[in-house]
């Protein structure tokens, strides 16, 4: 079924799109139906949590915004280019989709970066955000803030004071709020990890060869 380029650079195109889709529709319905900080419980394992950042993926930050987002613009070029290469060399689809699947997840967290400040008014925990005239929202260009939802918090263990470390204070395993993209991005990480080595073998080999 994918054994032309052609064929293969549609469907992948199409994945893309989809994922585009998805993340951007779960942001902006947070973002215009949720205070700041609200939260919504689903299960006790699993929240919707609304939160911004202004960092890397799952609230991380340690680059100054507008170089974040110009890292991740670059990122994204390059992928489109490594993965056109990779169609026309013939690459198995497994490896084509996941890395389609980090370019989506990348994508996803630029736009937010790129647009969401000049859209939306500023959220609070007070107001709910909303579309405003493009240009007017509540930061300049390339410097929005990423929109997370999704918290599962899997174990919550409450420790008695006496113990080190977490004496008095909860341990919650797993802790980050993330979005769709964030999503995106590390599951095909590991996937990648686990069944494309020899992908991987062979992208170490031709780096080693250059150098």
């Amino acid at each position: 079924m994918f054994q032309n380029p052609k064929s293969k650079a549609t469907c992948l195109i199409l994945l893309e799109v989809l994922l585009l889709v998805i993340d951007q529709i779960t942001k902006i319905s947070v973002k215009t139906g949720m205070r700041l900080h609200e939260s919504i419980h689903v299960t006790d394992w699993f929240y919707i949590s609304f939160i911004e950042n202004n960092g890397m993926a799952y609230g991380m930050s340690f680059i100054p915004k507008p170089l974040l987002t110009a890292f991740r613009f670059a990122a994204c070029c390059f992928l489109v280019w490594y993965i056109r290469k990779e169609i026309l060399s013939g690459a198995r689809m497994v490896w084509l989709v996941l890395l389609t699947m980090v370019l989506a997840g990348a994508a996803g967290n630029l736009i937010d970066c790129m647009f969401y400040g000049l859209i939306f008014s500023g959220s609070s925990p007070y107001s709910v955000s909303f579309l405003v005239p493009f240009g007017t929202g509540y930061a300049p260009f390339l410097e929005g803030r990423v929109v997370d939802m999704l918290y599962f918090p899997l174990v919550v263990t409450e420790y008695p004071d006496w113990v080190p470390l977490w004496g008095g204070e909860p341990f919650i395993f797993f802790s980050p709020v993330f979005n769709f993209a964030d999503a995106c991005i590390s599951v095909s990480v590991v996937a990648i990890l686990l069944f494309c080595r020899k992908e991987l073998a062979m992208l170490s080999n031709r780096t080693n060869e250059k150098a």
